[in-house]
């Protein structure tokens, strides 16, 4: 199915999955396009971003954001075309960056919005790069990491879009960087063409071994976006005074019970204090969306003289969205997903 300029497309929330979501978790529905009302505009949804995010939504688990409700559409950042405006700051052929969520049309009061102009460059990098991941890496790595030049920095998921880009922040402040990421080819990419000092596949055999060897002096900031396994073996490696920035757990999202094994929270605990380590968890637009604007400027230029090198993985078409997300999940995605709704 194609986009059409008459009937709005979604994807409502049907049932909350246990465990990793499937075909019975997301419901594909029509209907007419919405009417936009006084002080609101109706925006077109060109791309959607798929997002780890997403499936705390999905729950109604306690956490930082309220869950999405059973018949509501499922939430998403979008990049948007306004269609019509009665909003100030907006007007027809605006391109936006919004949270329109997995549908075709949104309205919009023009909250949170950010307008793009009529022909911005890369339009789909604002979920990206230059959006709210590159953010996540910018601000987690400057104001938890507080790097300092010769150090030893380790991140996980080197080649999804914020461990991409922490990665690279810290080759340009003077880092020794190494990635964890999964598999031989992203491995490759992490190093070849990210400019990482050193990639290890969390896949292959003897990981923690080849973990030790890479980081001869220790680690003094390890930014988490993956948890689990790879994190075990990390811990024994940080340095005193490490800094973490948590911006996500994406090995455990799916999970229904505790890990398997020993209680590992005494171990942690008491690494925490022995070595002084600085362990914190971040929402990016609560903690430090203040900071957008220094961001965006930076990053701007960085991406613009070629210091940071962006991967986008485009897939056509909204009903690919319920797939490419669970594979995003599954560790599936090599760079940014997103997904192209217009033809």
């Amino acid at each position: 199915m194609t986009q059409s300029k008459t009937q709005n497309r979604q994807f409502v929330l049907a049932e909350r999955p246990k465990g990793e979501p499937n075909e019975n978790t997301l419901r594909l529905e029509t209907g007419e396009l919405p009417e936009p009302g006084k002080g609101q505009m109706l925006l077109r949804n060109e791309y959607l971003s798929l997002d780890p995010y997403m499936r705390g939504r999905m729950s109604d688990a306690p956490s930082y954001a309220a869950p999405v409700q059973i018949g509501d559409v499922m939430v998403g950042g979008t990049v948007a075309q306004v269609v019509t405006s009665d909003v100030d700051g907006f007007e027809q052929g605006d391109w936006v960056v919004a949270f329109g969520g997995w549908q075709d049309y949104a309205l919009s009061d023009g909250t949170g919005v950010i307008n793009m102009g009529k022909q911005p460059q890369n339009p789909s990098w604002a979920l990206g790069v230059l959006g709210m991941p590159g953010l996540t890496a910018w601000a987690g790595l400057t104001q938890i990491g507080q790097p300092k030049s010769g150090e030893t920095l380790v991140v996980a998921g080197a080649s999804g879009p914020v461990g991409a880009t922490v990665g690279q922040i810290g080759k340009i402040l003077g880092l020794r960087v190494v990635g964890i990421a999964g598999g031989a080819e992203k491995c490759a990419h992490v190093v070849d063409t990210l400019g990482f000092d050193a990639c290890v596949d969390y896949k292959a055999d003897g990981f923690a071994k080849a973990l030790k060897s890479a980081v001869a002096d220790g680690i003094d900031i390890y930014f988490e976006n993956v948890g689990g396994a790879v994190f075990d073996a990390v811990m024994p490696l940080l340095n005193t005074s490490a800094r973490i920035p948590v911006c996500g757990l994406i090995s455990q999202y799916n999970a229904t019970s505790l890990p398997d094994g020993p209680d590992r929270l005494s171990l942690l605990m008491g690494t925490i204090l022995r070595k002084r380590m600085t362990m914190r968890g971040f929402i990016v637009f609560d903690d430090f969306g203040h900071l957008y604007p220094e961001f965006s400027r930076q990053m701007g230029d960085w991406v613009t003289q070629g210091k940071i090198q962006y991967r986008e993985e485009m897939i056509d078409g909204l009903e690919q969205a319920p797939a490419a997300f669970v594979g995003l999940l599954k560790g599936e995605a090599f760079g940014k997903r997103v997904i192209k709704l217009s033809a």
